[in-house]
């Protein structure tokens, strides 16, 4: 007999700030101007020194708190937007100009900064544990076997929501039924297994099925004369904190795809890394990489479009739900055999937060949880 399934308290879920996260996309980051963006409830101060290197300060200067972010580039030094008092790279303020002495104690916080997959990566939390080897796999984003594009997302929701919603994608028969949900994702089996400390993977294959419409389009366009049905694939891989890369794609029925020849099928990266703003609000990046046509831009351009088509209908439920969340604040979630991916990525979260010595909210009983090997 099985037991009923335990609930959640819906309450916000707080998060890891030893870790990166991505504060932007490299292009974003300018040695012209500084750009303002929130990590983990941290303001940051974001700029390049005149060698390209990418800078993180905290959003405040020493004086009076005016932010940084809304100041000037002056070389190798960020300029207070106020009294234009002046810091470099490393925070330390170098001129207070209404005085000729600089205050000792002058100086703001500066952030451990990686770059790496066309991101700038920053690690809120204690400077002395960045270590650049923790940064996320997301390989496919700048290897030149993989082609494609992406965009961000401003999610008005908490970042363990997104979580939730990339790690069980049986969602997509009913929030994207037009282009590439179908009954098959919810019908599937899928296996859960934990690699290591920091990692969790789903597998799901959907074998002789009709193709959606998105992946009808993405066989066509490689293989135009495709009139047939598919073995379609969903390889889920999360890395604390919280990028989630999925293995997407489908091939000719039947041509060896679940035995690892894909030749006769498109392959696909769907790239997530999610950043906590706030509580309540997330800075959501994600790109699309494939591995054919790789020389062709209209097809990075389509795929960017019909991504974001599809990622939009996922934010209108995500607002949503945390909307309902707030309004219910008594109210519990319950976990379904779907779940069990990501009730590991909170377990994880959970981890994370204990090696601060943090907490986690005493509402959400996890440690139960066990792997998942079938539906």
């Amino acid at each position: 007999m099985s037991s009923a399934p335990r609930q959640v308290t819906a309450k916000v879920f707080d998060f890891p700030r030893d870790a990166w996260y991505v504060a932007a996309w490299d292009h974003e980051v300018s040695p012209r101007e500084p750009l303002g963006r929130t990590v983990a409830d941290v303001p940051l101060a974001l700029w390049r020194t005149t060698d390209g290197t990418a800078v993180a300060l905290a959003d405040a200067c020493w004086h009076r708190l005016a932010p940084l972010s809304m100041g000037k580039v002056l070389g190798d030094e960020l300029q207070c937007p106020y009294h234009g008092l002046r810091y470099s790279s490393s925070g330390r303020c170098t001129l207070m100009p209404a005085q000729k002495t600089v205050n000792p104690s002058a100086a703001v916080p500066s952030y451990p900064v990686v770059e790496r997959h066309r991101y700038v990566w920053v690690w809120p939390g204690d400077p002395d544990l960045a270590d650049s080897d923790l940064v996320p796999d997301m390989h496919q984003m700048d290897d030149p076997g993989w082609a494609g594009d992406g965009l961000t997302i401003a999610a008005g929701c908490n970042y363990q929501l997104v979580l939730d919603n990339l790690m069980d994608l049986t969602h997509e028969e009913f929030v994207h039924s037009g282009s590439i949900g179908q009954a098959e994702l919810s019908e599937s089996e899928f296996e859960i297994s934990r690699d290591g400390e920091r990692r969790v993977s789903v597998t799901r294959w959907m074998r002789d099925i009709d193709p959606p419409p998105f992946w009808r389009k993405n066989l066509r366009d490689r293989f135009p004369d495709f009139d047939g049905r598919v073995d379609r694939w969903q390889i889920i891989h999360y890395e604390a904190p919280s990028t989630i890369c999925i293995d997407v794609g489908v091939a000719k029925a039947g041509t060896g795809a679940p035995e690892g020849d894909r030749s006769q099928g498109v392959n696909g990266y769907v790239m997530n890394t999610i950043t906590p703003e706030s509580a309540r609000s997330s800075h959501y990046f994600w790109a699309f990489m494939r591995n054919y046509r790789l020389d062709s831009q209209l097809i990075t351009t389509q795929l960017r479009s019909g991504v974001q088509g599809v990622f939009a209908e996922d934010e209108e439920m995500l607002v949503a739900q945390q909307r309902a969340i707030d309004a219910n604040p008594d109210h519990a979630f319950y976990s379904l055999n779907v779940d069990g991916g990501g009730m590991w990525v909170r377990r994880i979260l959970d981890e994370m937060l204990r090696a601060e010595g943090r907490e986690p909210d005493a509402g959400t009983p996890r440690d139960h949880l066990r792997p998942v090997a079938s539906r």
